[in-house]
């Protein structure tokens, strides 16, 4: 059985990464790296992608970056949800909520 990938729809992946920080902080590919596990490989972010949403991010004040040490011992860039962040996510998910509501409401009886 084949997984079939399925593209973000538009103005997703602000909340995604929000979400994927809700749980802790993260490196930059942790990012994505998490999104595709909790997806069962359905989304995938690429780094051209997640890359200038993080620099996004950080610059509205919802995430901040903080240097660490990676397992190869190795430094590297660690991102955590602000409490801007925090607020903006809550949004976020009701709005997605409506939208899903909204979108079930439409394809009933399709």
């Amino acid at each position: 059985m084949t997984t079939e990938r399925a593209e973000l729809p538009q103005g997703t992946l602000d909340l995604l990464i929000l979400k994927t920080l809700e749980l802790g902080a993260r490196r930059g590919w942790a990012i994505s790296e998490r999104r595709q596990h909790i997806s069962r490989d359905v989304m995938r972010i690429l780094q051209g992608t997640l890359y200038p949403a993080r620099h996004r991010l950080e610059r509205r004040g919802w995430i901040k970056a903080r240097w660490g040490t990676s397992e190869n011992n190795r430094r590297d860039k660690h991102f955590e949800l602000t409490a801007a962040g925090r607020e903006q996510l809550e949004a976020e998910q009701e709005a997605w909520r409506k939208m899903t509501a909204a979108v079930s409401r439409n394809c009933v009886g399709v």
